[in-house]
């Protein structure tokens, strides 16, 4: 069990911190956008509601001034954070359409419920995941989409999510969507894939984590 656990979280992990291929250009042509992808606008305004909206989780689960100031400062990149996942989810959805893989309603739901179980409920499930990867409870389920797009996705290539031929295909992805990151929030690590101060170790156990969950 506390195996399983620790499997699904290092797989939330991964998908969380790591980052495909983008490009940290400017973005005077694009007022206004935290960053620009297959064209369509991530506007700063959209980001600072989904940080706003952490904040707001973080707020009512630490009632406690003092606690709630630790928690700002445990998430001090909350900005950056926040707009990766949102650039990684478009384009690490791109590149599963491009290789059909689809996730249904129905396997979000049921990857749910065996994290809650895992977890020790619904609101132990949401607290863990605010607090170690800054996802508030209303957008859990995108998460777990996202999660599930990229073990299909690594299946489909027959390789798994710590692998090159993976992040190649986010890499194709990325260059077809011309992702443009505003530099305010960030460079990026070409070579690695990933923002330039990330290290992702744990890549290599995020195989493991998808087969224990399937084999369990």
């Amino acid at each position: 069990m506390h195996r399983r656990r620790r499997t699904a979280l290092l797989l939330t992990a991964a998908i969380a911190t790591a980052a495909p291929l983008l490009t940290a250009c400017g973005n005077d042509a694009h007022p206004g956008a935290a960053a620009v992808v297959g064209g369509q606008r991530i506007t700063v305004a959209q980001l600072d509601q989904r940080v706003g909206e952490v904040r707001a989780a973080q707020r009512a689960a630490v009632q406690d001034e003092a606690q709630y100031q630790q928690a700002i400062a445990r998430t001090g990149t909350l900005a950056r954070d926040t707009l990766q996942t949102m650039v990684l989810d478009r384009v690490l959805h791109r590149a599963a359409e491009d290789a059909g893989v689809t996730v249904s309603r129905k396997e979000i739901q049921a990857m749910r419920s065996g994290l809650e179980q895992q977890a020790g409920g619904a609101k132990a499930l949401e607290t863990t995941w605010l607090q170690q990867y800054g996802i508030p409870p209303q957008r859990l389920d995108e998460n777990l989409r996202l999660q599930l797009e990229a073990q299909k996705l690594a299946e489909k290539l027959g390789t798994d999510t710590g692998r090159p031929e993976f992040w190649k295909a986010l890499s194709d992805a990325s260059k077809d969507l011309n992702v443009d990151l505003n530099p305010r929030y960030g460079t990026w690590d070409v070579q690695k894939s990933s923002r330039a101060d990330a290290k992702t170790p744990w890549v290599r156990d995020v195989t493991a984590a998808a087969q224990t969950q399937q084999g369990m």
